[in-house]
């Protein structure tokens, strides 16, 4: 039973990402003065700092091959992206370490991969994981009024009331669109309908990551 809800409240989901499959076999010949210098670049990657002249570097003088380099160095900042994205409140710490136990990750690299995750550079790291992720605009101002046409060259539309909206986007556009009264109703049950889905989703306990 424990390890059936240590499978369900994975913080990597449901499907595990190919270069995190690929981390633990490439791990094989690092020891952790290497695995502490590639994960310290990985964070300032993270952070949006420039490394590529200190992984240059670390290849240049490790004895392991660029191509295992590689696999490692994005599989690191898959776990730690992947973790970084999930709230502080909803991920254990007990269950980040047990999901990368399971995927064969070294006890000693799992305490390093904790320490970031969990320690005093993880405001920095939400921070700038929420700059780069892609996103759209957001509605900073919405306004409505309902309007009825008295001239119109439809007749149908004679007399008929509709709802006027504009709503003001965060990158300063206007939006402005026009809808009867029918549509709009629909627009409503239909998003009152997604709501409770989502409602149901949220109590299902296979997508909970912390009871």
């Amino acid at each position: 039973m424990a390890s059936s809800h240590a499978k369900d409240s994975s913080f990597l989901g449901g499907r595990i990402p190919p270069e995190i499959e690929a981390l633990s076999k490439n791990l094989k010949d690092v020891d952790q003065e290497l695995f502490r210098k590639l994960l310290k670049a990985v964070v300032s990657a993270l952070e949006g700092k420039e490394c590529r002249e200190v992984l240059k570097s670390i290849a240049e003088t490790s004895a392991i091959t660029p191509e295992t380099l590689n696999h490692i160095v994005a599989g690191m900042y898959r776990v730690l992206s992947e973790a970084i994205r999930i709230p502080m409140a909803s991920l254990k710490q007990e269950t980040f370490k047990e999901d990368l136990k399971e995927l064969r990750i070294p006890e000693d690299f799992i305490t390093d991969f904790s320490s970031v995750v969990f320690g005093n550079r993880r405001t920095a790291l939400e921070a700038a994981t929420s700059q780069h992720d892609p996103h759209l605009p957001t509605i900073e101002e919405f306004k409505w009024r309902v309007d009825v046409a008295i001239s119109t060259s439809s007749l149908a539309r004679a007399l008929q009331p509709s709802v006027l909206m504009q709503m003001k986007l965060s990158d300063g556009t206007l939006q402005r669109f026009e809808v009867p009264v029918s549509k709009f109703q629909e627009l409503r049950y239909n998003v009152a309908l997604i709501l409770k889905e989502m409602n149901d989703l949220e109590k299902r306990s296979v997508l909970k990551i912390q009871d």
